[in-house]
């Protein structure tokens, strides 16, 4: 994780931790560089990178402000720090289908920009928050990026240790969104039926060098999954 990085997240879990609204106003500029002890590069960075996840706001010549408002339940749809970061105090579990080594196919090869004979770990599960179905995940990782993987690590959150004892810096992602019907294998995992609605997204996670590492496929249980996006700007 860059040092921007790791401001942005102190500066988010002070604004939990103290419960901060929206509106709510944040120290100046000044005050921020001394208390984390950085430079002001390193705190403009952070503050972008919390505005566009939409975090705070800024306003030339009044200050920085809160702006997360977000409604209990709902996850924010263009997170790149994975689930387990993303629901706050919401107890996120994994049952585990499938980690294994494999060579990927023609359309997981083309979206990790790699040869249809190199390794990719290739990670399956189901994903539960607050004991409900959530989502039915399979994810390919590439090997020479990521050279491990274990039951362990997939049943806990794998972006935690990709970033914490691999120290991979995470980027990006490009989303491919779509809805459906769930198959019938689909629909056996989630505990729904053949041919009810879903959301699925495919997910390219990049490197911060642009370098992709993980491409994601996951199908949402329609009832359990509720997202929230917050955007900058305005539309015309």
């Amino acid at each position: 994780m860059l040092k921007y990085q790791q401001v942005a997240a102190e500066i988010e879990q002070y604004i939990n931790q103290h419960d901060l609204k929206q509106g709510n106003k944040l120290p100046v500029l000044e005050q921020l560089m001394s208390q984390y002890a950085v430079s002001k590069s390193t705190i403009t960075k952070a503050l972008e990178l919390l505005e566009r996840k939409g975090v705070i706001f800024q306003l030339r010549g009044s200050g920085i402000f809160v702006r997360r408002h977000n409604r209990p339940g709902y996850m924010s749809l263009f997170s790149t720090q994975g689930f387990k970061s993303n629901l706050g105090d919401r107890v996120l579990t994994s049952d585990v289908l499938d980690v294994s080594v494999t060579k990927p196919d023609v359309t997981v090869a083309q979206n990790l920009g790699i040869d249809v004979t190199d390794d990719v770990y290739r990670v399956e599960r189901v994903r539960f928050v607050d004991g409900e179905v959530f989502c039915y995940e399979e994810s390919y990782y590439v090997k020479a990026i990521v050279p491990y993987l274990n039951r362990e690590i997939v049943a806990d959150s794998i972006f935690d240790y990709v970033q914490g004892a691999l120290g991979v810096t995470i980027g990006f992602s490009d989303m491919y969104m779509q809805v459906g019907r769930l198959t019938e294998t689909e629909a056996g995992y989630l505990g729904l039926q053949t041919d009810d609605p879903t959301l699925r997204i495919e997910t390219i996670f990049h490197l911060s060098n642009g370098k992709p590492f993980d491409y994601s496929r996951i199908t949402y249980h329609y009832e359990h999954s509720q997202f929230v996006v917050q955007a900058n700007g305005p539309y015309m």
